[in-house]
């Protein structure tokens, strides 16, 4: 998602709540310009309240350890397992 994005999705409702048109817009741009001012990562994270920020460099890393960490089931024989 872009940073356009998640300020659109991230203050949804305080937009919503302005009258379309130049209000909303004008809005929009002001708090896209305080999340490009504070566009670091670990800001970001904060402010949008992102669970977690991963390293690119890392992100491999990152998965492996998730995988070996999740529990396998064996399938049953019969019927189809929701989960």
């Amino acid at each position: 998602m872009g940073l356009e994005g998640a300020v659109r999705l991230g203050f949804r409702k305080e937009l919503e709540a302005l009258p379309e048109g130049e209000p909303r817009e004008a809005r929009f741009r002001e708090l896209l310009a305080r999340q490009v001012a504070e566009g670091r990562a670990l800001n970001m994270a904060a402010t949008l309240e992102i669970d977690a920020v991963i390293d690119p460099a890392e992100t491999r890393d990152w998965l492996m350890r998730q995988l070996d960490g999740a529990v396998t089931r064996e399938r049953s024989a019969g019927g189809l397992d929701p989960w």
